[in-house]
């Protein structure tokens, strides 16, 4: 597709700034992610994107919208929940309708060891929207194996987190977490509730992130984990030098991958 003026006049104001600037807005055109789960974080992130004109967005869910989920999730409305709507076809038709000029390929599936390098086949990039640590190691794997960037998140309650792992470059999942917590102590929003907004924010920090991935600057993505409780409005950011115990990238061990 061309840089006509009709193309890249919607991104006019994010091309006037310039960390972004035309060249940036070109490799997001050329650029791909790959969004494991388009609930809460996921689907915030998904909309972001391809309002930032990212060229192709692979999304991946199994599951349905239901009226619990309108509260913190972008793209979906009560109609999507009245019909039982699988997420990823809602959120293909909406984001198709917010920007027809990014590819949006949805898949009605669990991301697992047995389907995440077909979903992420000449991908730059995967942001993570899943409400569980296993699938997160895998991603992680996946990640570390192939030297694909992506950025974790999380939020319960009120509290939130987010990191972006570069293999080579900075920290794995595996690196500040040695394990998935055992699940009665991994408590998710269904169990700890989440506030709505907690949601959008990470999520467009997480965004932030994936934008400065795919537009050519990892040399201004954040080395940190940042933690935050927007309810008590604290803010940590942990330093995350890479582990040299860690099992996955020093240890080339990949075993939720493989397992």
């Amino acid at each position: 597709m061309g840089d006509s003026n009709d193309n890249m006049l919607r991104y006019h104001r994010q091309m006037a700034f310039d960390e972004i600037g035309l060249a940036g807005q070109r490799a997001l055109r050329a650029a791909s992610a790959l969004i494991v789960g388009v609930g809460g974080l996921g689907s915030w992130v998904a909309e972001l994107l391809a309002r930032s004109g990212v060229g192709r967005l692979v999304i991946a869910d199994d599951d349905k919208v239901d009226l619990t989920n309108i509260h913190r999730q972008a793209l979906y409305d009560q109609t999507h929940a009245d019909e039982n709507q699988p997420k990823v076809l809602a959120a293909a038709d909406r984001l198709a309708r917010i920007n027809s000029e990014t590819t949006v390929q949805p898949h009605q599936l669990r991301v697992d060891a047995s389907n995440i390098a077909q979903l992420a086949d000449r991908i730059d990039l995967i942001v993570d929207g899943t409400d569980n640590f296993h699938t997160r190691f895998i991603i992680n794997d996946y990640s570390v194996r192939y030297s694909l960037p992506w950025v974790f998140a999380g939020v319960v309650s009120a509290e939130a987190q987010m990191m972006p792992v570069i293999p080579s470059n900075t920290a794995c999942l595996r690196c500040v977490f040695d394990s998935p917590p055992p699940p009665c102590t991994d408590p998710t929003c269904r169990q700890a509730g989440a506030l709505g907004p907690a949601v959008a924010a990470i999520a467009s920090m997480q965004a932030v992130e994936a934008l400065k991935i795919l537009s050519g600057r990892s040399d201004a993505v954040s080395p940190f984990l940042t933690k935050i409780d927007f309810w008590t409005n604290q803010i940590q950011r942990i330093s995350t030098a890479g582990s040299p115990d860690c099992p996955c990238c020093r240890g080339g061990q990949f075993d939720y991958l493989e397992a």
